[in-house]
């Protein structure tokens, strides 16, 4: 008898299969219930290498020993006739199969029970205890260009204040929108939500340096503390530390009843020329416009050139060179802004990988690309965790997770940033957005509310009740709001995407076709008989990423083995196209596209595969809580695919009672309907909307659009 055959016999190799399940079982449970317990980190290695200690004797006594009757004996002893290793082997067997169980099941609740979501972690990264906001000190230097200065004195202290988990620090962005406002500190507080306020003032003259930092309770206006550092500029960033660390100590000791120091986050150490360069540039990034992203980038090109291992200036320049692509505030190709951008950010984290703004960078840099939403999520998490102060960062993660299927923690996240940084733009923007995706419009009206009372007139504000009032089916209403941020800011791309909805909402088509947003203008080019420039520019917007336009486009022109064609040439199946292009947070209408191209096409088994994926979409939003119109839209189109055409035409009324309005006929714009446009019901449905849709341009002074007269090619 062979060797090999002999351990067969033997049962060395089950005995092998088995030890190794349980074994990586127990340093499993070990690694995730050892810190719980707080023992030391040196425990669970200790009990890995037992572990691998004990594997060849384990082999060693299978080889010896074996299981009979009357005990463990010696195999030389045992007579092969009465030998009952096959019985052992089976017990094995079942051993082996209730190890793997265990082992799946512990994997199961790793992921789904034990891990924690990236909202979650956010959620503890900016946990809230006693709560502080930290105002831009004042620049009283006799030279004002210095400003950016004490800007960034002010941004050190906020960062590491941030670090404190037991401090709720509100964000720079609210923070700063009282520089240079000589407001009452208790209209401050309220707005941020703080029961503190930390201001100061900053005199640079020549190489000294004067910081005065002063706590001030915002109930009463009492001065907890105050105190006043004249430094010499030899090494900025020591002041900066040392500040810091005075602040949080007395903050600790004031407000968490705590005297022990903590350490803060340590400044990267530069010279002062390198480090004013840096702070000027970042100063200039917040702007968001494409002359003052441009001017950044020169001051950072400076930087690096004078001190080339200055690892936040390289992560700043990536950053910025994102933000001046095509699709975002410049005029760099998208494709080569990412690979330009990502070399300065992979020297960032080369120089030092513990830098929470390039980590950031990283995640805008992954947040773009089709199929990387994991990668995303991972890093700006890590980014988050190393500095929970990037409000930045926190917005990249919820337009991800929102992105990949996933509102619900898109909308945690947002809501605990609207807590943090109230006056964020972005966040507040987003929040009021995903708040009525929900079916929260009293949320979305309060925040509104809130923003509304320290801005009136910001565009952000204008574009977001605009986006509330939509949402009511108010559309009229809406398209008045959205117009004035579209002209307080033409070239926001946001703006004009939501000014080209309330367009489409009162059928102002001739008006998208000339100054849309470029995903809608494609299905008004078609409406209006302008075929040849809707592919044209359908091409172009797919060569970019934006697939729908033209999916939905080569269906309406019943080009949909082209569809087909276009899909198959770049992806092996459906689940491949899935995973770079998820559902987002109102259904799956780009794979509803594709199930309708499978089906016209005869390949039932893809139509399948496409309908599932179409399904769990629907299903993952419904379990998450989405309720709008846009959804029972997706819900309709679903089932009209699945053939349950009277329940596809409920959700229909139920979307158009909502507010629902969307071109006409809804057949010519949306073929996934053909099979309802004789159903009475149908008829009917499509006849409200348009009553509503002229109720609408009656307000706005319009005349009535008529079903009957609509065009399409």
């Amino acid at each position: 008898m062979s060797f090999f055959h002999e351990l067969k016999r033997r049962n060395v190799f089950k005995v092998a299969i088995a030890y190794a399940i349980a074994a990586w079982l127990l340093i499993e449970i070990t690694s995730t219930t050892f810190p719980i317990l707080k023992l030391p980190e040196w425990t669970v290695t200790l009990v890995t290498v037992l572990v691998l200690i004990a594997f060849p004797l384990t082999l060693i006594f299978a080889w010896a020993f074996e299981v009979t009757p009357e005990g463990i004996k010696k195999e030389k002893d045992v007579d092969r006739s009465a030998s009952i290793t096959h019985a052992t082997g089976r017990k094995l067997d079942f051993a082996i199969i209730g190890a793997m169980t265990v082992a799946i099941g512990f994997l199961l609740a790793d992921k789904f029970i034990l891990s924690e979501s990236p909202e979650a972690r956010v959620g503890e990264i900016i946990s809230t205890g006693q709560s502080i906001a930290v105002l831009p000190f004042v620049n009283i230097s006799s030279d004002k260009e210095q400003e950016y200065f004490s800007d960034g004195i002010t941004e050190e202290i906020l960062n590491s204040l941030a670090s404190v988990k037991e401090l709720k620090v509100a964000g720079r962005t609210s923070s700063f929108a009282f520089k240079g406002e000589n407001q009452d500190l208790r209209r401050i507080g309220d707005l941020l939500g703080v029961e503190h306020i930390l201001e100061g003032s900053v005199r640079k003259a020549g190489t000294t340096v004067r910081i005065t930092a002063q706590l001030v309770q915002v109930e009463d206006g009492f001065h907890l503390w105050s105190d006043t550092y004249d430094r010499e500029l030899t090494d900025v960033f020591a002041i900066q530390d040392e500040i810091a660390n005075e602040i949080l100590k007395q903050l600790k000791a004031r407000l968490l009843d705590e005297d022990e120091e903590q350490p803060v986050l340590v400044s990267q150490r530069t010279s002062p020329e390198v480090y004013d360069l840096y702070l000027l540039a970042r100063q200039r990034l917040y702007a968001r416009a494409r002359p003052t992203i441009e001017s950044a980038v020169a001051l950072l090109d400076q930087a690096i050139a004078k001190d080339p291992d200055y690892a936040p200036a390289y992560a700043q320049r990536g950053i910025a060179t994102f933000l001046l692509s095509d699709r975002s505030y410049g005029t760099i190709p998208e494709a080569e802004a990412q690979v330009q951008g990502k070399r300065f950010i992979d020297a960032a984290l080369k120089k030092d990988a513990q830098l929470a703004e390039a980590w950031a960078g990283l995640g805008l840099y992954h947040t773009d690309r089709p199929g990387e939403h994991e990668q995303a999520i991972e890093v700006l998490t890590k980014a988050l965790s190393i500095n929970p102060n990037l409000i930045n960062a926190s917005n990249w993660l919820q337009t991800v997770l929102s992105q990949s299927g996933n509102p619900q923690g898109a909308l945690q996240i947002l809501e605990q940033m609207t807590q943090r940084d109230p006056l964020y733009r972005p966040g507040f923007a987003n929040a009021v957005f995903t708040l009525s995706n929900f079916g929260q419009q009293e949320k979305a009206q309060a925040l509104i509310d809130r923003y509304r009372s320290y801005d009136p007139n910001d565009a952000a504000l204008l574009r977001s009740e605009a986006v509330h009032h939509m949402s009511l089916g108010n559309a009229a209403e809406g398209y008045r709001l959205a117009e004035q941020a579209f002209q307080l800011e033409p070239t926001n791309s946001v703006t004009q995407f939501f000014f080209t909805l309330t367009l489409l909402q009162t059928q102002q088509v001739e008006r998208i076709a000339e100054e849309g947003s470029d995903n809608l203008k494609v299905a008004a080019l078609d409406s209006l008989g302008r075929r040849d420039e809707a592919f044209e520019l359908a091409y172009e917007r797919a060569r970019e990423g934006f697939l729908r336009p033209l999916f939905n486009l080569y269906n309406r022109a019943d080009r949909s083995q082209e569809l087909i064609d276009y899909l198959e040439e770049r992806w092996p199946a459906v689940d491949a196209f899935a995973a770079e292009h998820p559902h987002n947070r109102f259904g799956y209408a780009l794979m509803a596209e594709v199930a309708l191209a499978y089906s016209r096409t005869g390949n039932s088994e893809r139509f399948n595969d496409a309908l599932l994926l179409v399904e769990n979409a629907i299903s993952s939003l419904s379990a998450q809580g989405i309720d709008n119109y846009a959804y029972e839209v997706e819900k309709a189109k679903y089932l009209a695919l699945a053939g349950e055409y009277d329940e596809a035409i409920s959700h229909l009324e139920t979307a158009i009672d909502r507010g629902f309005q969307d071109y006409t006929p809804m057949v010519a714009h949306t073929p996934i309907f053909a099979p309802l446009q004789d159903d009475p019901r149908f008829i009917a449905a499509e006849a409200i909307m348009v009553e509503n849709i002229n109720v609408e341009r009656e307000a706005l002074g319009l005349e009535p659009v008529d079903l009957q007269d609509q065009r399409w090619y």
